[in-house]
């Protein structure tokens, strides 16, 4: 049997009939938006008579008599007054088309995707937050994740930026070892490289996960609005500090929650120690302490590194040296120390005279040493004493003298540090990537949130004697005589810097009997003095008036 042909229109006419479905389509479109304003009156009068409705429903028999009555009254004031009925039309129409707008659509909960998440997590804690002896319990295999977690939010890409998780009383949440097995099952579930933290309430058997914001790098050096005694070592988080600070940022002046470290007599952390990794922005936290305690009072720079970091601080009015090699180092914490006992000896005779502590005794002190350990092991090779062992008397009575010694260190020459240094520098400071165990081994407690491994330089933690662990940002105080210094950050460090001091000045200040250094060329970066064994330092300059 032959196979009859298929019609033409269906044969031959199918290109047609797709551009006519494209034509009625977007005449469609057209249509719809040509008519929008009508369909969406339309819309609204729909609304406005159903609410009249339910009203007219919801009235009580005995009450729609009047109210009838009260509308009739008022249809017939209108009608009577001058372009009463179009006003009434008006407001009508103005009334529908704010009822029958497009409102958007407002979640109400989670996803499929979200809440496929949310099972998940549910059922990666069910090891670790039940007991087979439980007979409710409120994690178990294909049980309802509803009842342990509550205020769940997400991100753009569908990561959990908040949870409050629930757990069962007998859960050992007192316990360090349990907490770091949940911490670390959440950070890794929930989605790693980001910071978390974990918000313990063991009264009310409450876990909070939130994802902290990365703090701001865009603080640089300046003028921070302090008294004397108080060093801003770096910015945290708001909720952390109830003190804050104004700064100049790159995107304006704000008010930036501050770390603020106090010295002098009262302090009950009179020094510090900032340990990190190669680059993670330690010597740009004592540069920073530097140009901050530089206003009032006299500093003394240790660089056991000897890179000429610290530069930019050579022959400025306010530093009495800045020395990298193991005889100058030695010749001036062995001056440190005998400046501090002839500060307690002086202020102590004033006391039992009856007098004011002197002048020179009240302007403080600080003692900073980079990489200490690098001197050790010179001194040790040379047969010579370790420079740590002169910082005993400083450490230990720096606080009535006002002496202040700074300590800054790398974790893998961290054993090195003596233990005079480690048990007088009650102030912490922790920067660079490290480990939750390396940053509980300096600063004596654990952080409560997740250290990320990338971190940009002067990013860390800090910890003010027994006090909590907060997060740290240091600001941005770079070498201004590095070439890969931004213009910004290089002018910023040069407007703090004090005035060189003049040759006359600098002849006046030395210790008698010794040559003068000589004038430091002012076009071009000054450099360290690398053994200035025969050439003393300056002692200390009275404050000023």
């Amino acid at each position: 049997m032959a196979r009859r042909p298929l019609p033409r229109i269906l044969s031959s006419g199918s290109a047609q009939i797709a551009r006519s479905r494209e034509i009625a389509r977007t005449a469609a479109d057209s249509a719809t938006d040509v008519l929008h304003p009508l369909i969406t009156v339309s819309r609204g009068l729909r609304k406005l008579a159903a609410t009249a409705r339910a009203r007219w429903a919801a009235t009580p028999k005995e009450r729609r008599g009047p109210t009838l009555f009260l509308v009739a009254a008022c249809i017939l004031v209108v009608a009577l007054v001058p372009y009463g009925p179009l006003l009434a039309l008006v407001a009508v129409m103005g009334a529908a088309a704010w009822q029958g707008r497009e409102r958007p659509v407002v979640r109400t909960g989670p996803d499929e995707a979200e809440i496929a998440r949310l099972k998940g997590l549910y059922e990666a804690l069910v090891p670790y937050l039940s007991h087979p002896d439980d007979p409710e319990p409120l994690f178990a295999h294909g049980g309802d994740w509803g009842a342990a977690f509550s205020d769940p939010a997400f991100d753009e890409d569908g990561r959990l930026t908040r949870l409050r998780i629930s757990y069962p009383p007998y859960f050992t949440d007192g316990e360090p070892a349990a907490r770091a097995r949940i911490e670390q099952l959440l950070h890794a579930k929930s989605g790693r490289g980001r910071e978390y933290l974990f918000d313990w309430d063991e009264e009310g058997n409450r876990l909070t996960l939130q994802v902290l914001p990365a703090l701001p790098t865009t603080i640089a050096a300046q003028r921070f609005v302090t008294v004397p005694g108080e060093t801003v070592l770096g910015f945290t988080d708001a909720d952390a500090v109830q003190r804050t600070v104004p700064v100049q940022a790159s995107d304006g002046t704000e008010d930036a929650p501050a770390v603020v470290w106090r010295t002098g007599p009262r302090s009950t952390e009179p020094h510090l120690l900032a340990v990190g990794q190669p680059g993670s922005g330690t010597t740009s936290l004592l540069r920073s302490i530097a140009l901050q305690a530089l206003p009032h009072g006299d500093v003394l720079i240790v660089e056991g590194s000897g890179t000429g970091e610290y530069a930019c601080l050579v022959g400025r009015d306010g530093v009495l040296a800045v020395e990298c090699g193991l005889s100058g180092a030695l010749a001036s914490l062995e001056w440190a120390a005998h400046e501090t006992e002839r500060r307690l000896i002086a202020a102590n005779r004033a006391r039992q005279a009856g007098h004011a502590a002197p002048e020179d005794t009240r302007r403080p002190l600080w003692i900073l040493l980079d990489r200490p350990s690098v001197l050790g092991h010179l001194a040790a090779a040379d047969g010579r004493p370790d420079p740590q062992d002169l910082l005993q008397v400083p450490l230990r009575h720096g606080r009535a003298a006002q002496v202040t010694v700074v300590v800054a260190e790398q974790f893998d020459s961290l054993e090195a540090l003596g233990e005079t240094v480690r048990g007088h520098t009650r102030a912490r400071v922790v920067l660079g990537p490290a480990a939750p165990e390396q940053i509980a081994a300096v600063l004596g407690a654990g952080p409560h949130t997740t250290p990320v491994p990338d971190v940009p330089p002067g990013r860390g933690y800090a910890r003010l004697g027994a006090g909590p662990v907060l997060r740290l940002q240091v600001p941005a105080t770079p070498d201004p005589y590095d070439d890969a210094t931004a213009e910004a950050h290089r002018r910023a460090v040069l407007e703090l810097l004090p005035e060189r001091r003049t040759a006359t000045s600098a002849a006046v200040e030395t210790v008698p009997g010794s040559a003068p250094e000589p004038e430091p060329d002012m076009d071009t970066a000054p450099t360290l003095r690398k053994e200035p064994g025969a050439t003393p330092f300056p002692s200390p300059v009275p404050a000023e008036g």
